[in-house]
């Protein structure tokens, strides 16, 4: 989502910029929908704690070969921004192993919508009715595609929407207090900080052992499992999608207008189901699709007028 732009944009960068996030996109499109065949006998604190484990060494190498210092300048701020975006992600993949992936991808990308709330509630962010509409309009799509039941309301569609806050606040500490730091120190820290909680999750249903339900039911209280090579290959594409989904995001962002660059980053919107329904047979309604357009609208509209303020 949503990253710094270190660098001024060039005109001439702006089709690699969005190259870089349409293949940003498409790496988590597909990773993602590998979540929920992992749940089927992996927790969430073994399933972070790995993906750390593998992705670190992947960093390490592209700060050997110049992109950037593991080391960042002011580690209170990139510290904190680590801990709401790993924060974010608990929630997030909770919700990609018991939710179809549309849902999931919906209730994140509240994330701008968010943002734009509390701005204006506690940074007096002045906002024009063209943003106001968006927020709207945002909204009502998010409700389109989680679809509660008022009669008999499941608690478990607020997961991405958790994600989605905790993100937002994540986005905000990088605009206001990250933006002097490399691409590289930042996903370190973030990788450190995901690393722990996972561990922390390890220990927690060690020593409070929560009842485990059957396959996916279960990701979020079951604790370590063994043999682990069965699940290796996707393990190994969870650490490469680490390190490779964001370092792209945050290369788009250097490289093109962030208000540009936003809009190609809903497509995540749309590959996402799209493998989920080929693979995994997940059908959107009509209501479902309008709600992904009316959300694909109101972020891109976000991120636009943001560039002029208004």
């Amino acid at each position: 989502m949503k990253q710094i732009a270190a660098l001024p944009p060039h005109a001439g960068h702006q089709t690699t910029a969005a190259q870089a996030m349409l293949a940003a996109m498409a790496i988590i499109g597909v990773t993602d929908n590998v979540v929920p065949l992992m749940a089927e006998t992996m927790g969430l604190g073994q399933f972070y704690l790995l993906r750390t484990l593998v992705a670190l060494p992947i960093l390490w190498v592209l700060s050997k070969m110049g992109f950037g210092s593991m080391m960042p300048r002011r580690f209170g701020a990139v510290g904190l921004r680590a801990l709401l975006v790993a924060l974010s992600m608990v929630f997030y993949f909770s919700a990609v192993a018991l939710m179809p992936i549309a849902q999931a991808l919906a209730g994140l990308f509240t994330s701008p919508i968010i943002i734009v709330v509390v701005s204006v509630l506690f940074m007096r962010l002045r906002i024009g009715m063209v943003r106001v509409a968006a927020v709207i309009g945002g909204f009502v799509g998010v409700l389109f595609v989680l679809q509660p039941d008022v009669a008999a309301f499941d608690w478990l569609i607020l997961l991405p929407v958790a994600g989605g806050f905790f993100y937002a606040l994540g986005s905000i500490v990088t605009g206001t207090m990250c933006k002097e730091e490399s691409t590289v120190a930042m996903l370190f820290i973030y990788l450190l900080a995901q690393g722990l909680i996972g561990a922390g999750l390890l220990v927690a249903v060690e020593i409070w052992p929560l009842p485990v339900g059957q396959g996916a039911d279960g990701f979020v209280t079951r604790g370590w499992v063994w043999p682990l090579w069965e699940m290796s290959h996707f393990i190994l594409l969870q650490g490469f999608a680490a390190v490779a989904g964001v370092f792209l995001i945050t290369k788009a962002y250097q490289l093109g207008e962030a208000s540009f660059v936003a809009v190609f980053e809903y497509s995540v919107l749309l590959v996402g189901p799209a493998i989920a329904w080929v693979v995994f047979g997940q059908v959107l309604n009509l209501w479902q699709m309008l709600g992904i357009a009316l959300i694909v609208l109101a972020g891109s509209t976000l991120a636009l007028r943001s560039s002029k303020g208004a």
